[in-house]
């Protein structure tokens, strides 16, 4: 059996490109011992004695399900409740506040993980709207794992330090006994958001218009072509005069020209 750190610069030339062909994203040679630290149970679990039986393994057509698990582990990272917490006074303030009424409202949170940015937004808008009002949250992920916890909406209750005490009770259970040290997403809450596999490096599915687009600590681990590519998708599902929201940490600078800059990491549709 390979020790999990064992790969060979030319298994991970060949997991770096099946990454960036699958979901566009780009690997430094940074991350070899994280894509080995992630792996290497795979390859126990199939007594497997090396990466590159791994990835023959894996791209022979008939192991679709530890495809998909492999994709899984390569690009899920853990988030958190109101990280980045000026994208949502922003939205409250400047987006919400003038949205006119009796018009449906609907975010898409593009890169969502396991859910914690797709409740911040609804918790955002249910503060503004109520629970019962017309609003929806739409959350997309390459990953099915995260996908399923997101559904789930059950949380470590480290994720929500950021929470305000009164949204966690309003909008949250807090577990007890064997529970305790987590909470739930209550229902009512729940019943506004709706989560989807997508793939932003392939065709986009019938998804509809929203009026803001979370994009937001996923550009990171794209090259410049594969940012310009997916930006341009998602600007077509953009309402005129929608806005479409980056981590902190990213730019649109040379990437698109089609939106407006509002604030660094802010932009509107025309």
């Amino acid at each position: 059996m390979t020790d999990s750190a064992n790969i060979t610069d030319a298994e991970f030339a060949k997991f770096r490109a099946l990454i960036y062909e699958i979901a566009g994203i780009s690997l430094s040679d940074a991350k070899k011992l994280l894509l080995t630290g992630r792996l290497a149970k795979r390859l126990r679990t199939h007594n497997l004695g090396s990466y590159y039986e791994y990835f023959k393994f894996v791209t022979s057509g008939a192991a679709s399900d530890e495809l998909q698990i492999m994709v899984d582990l390569l690009t899920t990272n853990e988030t958190y409740f109101f990280r980045e917490e000026k994208h949502f006074q922003f939205l409250d303030q400047e987006v919400l506040s003038n949205f006119p009424s009796g018009r449906n409202f609907d975010i898409w949170s593009a890169a969502c993980s396991s859910g914690e940015e797709v409740y911040t937004l609804a918790m955002v808008l249910a503060e503004r709207w109520g629970v019962h009002g017309t609003w929806s949250v739409t959350g997309s992920d390459i990953s099915t794992k995260v996908l399923e916890a997101a559904q789930r909406g059950y949380y470590p209750m480290e994720r929500a330090r950021n929470m305000p005490h009164e949204y966690l009770r309003k909008y949250c259970l807090k577990g007890v006994r064997e529970h305790a040290g987590s909470l739930l997403i209550d229902q009512p809450l729940r019943n506004h958001a709706r989560f989807l596999q997508v793939n932003l490096n392939a065709t986009l599915p019938e998804l509809g218009l929203f009026d803001v687009i979370f994009l937001r600590n996923v550009m990171i681990y794209f090259d410049v072509e594969t940012k310009r590519q997916v930006v341009a998708k998602l600007i077509h599902k953009l309402k005129p005069g929608g806005y479409f929201i980056i981590g902190h940490a990213e730019s649109l600078h040379g990437i698109s020209e089609a939106l407006q800059t509002v604030k660094p990491t802010i932009y509107r549709k025309p």
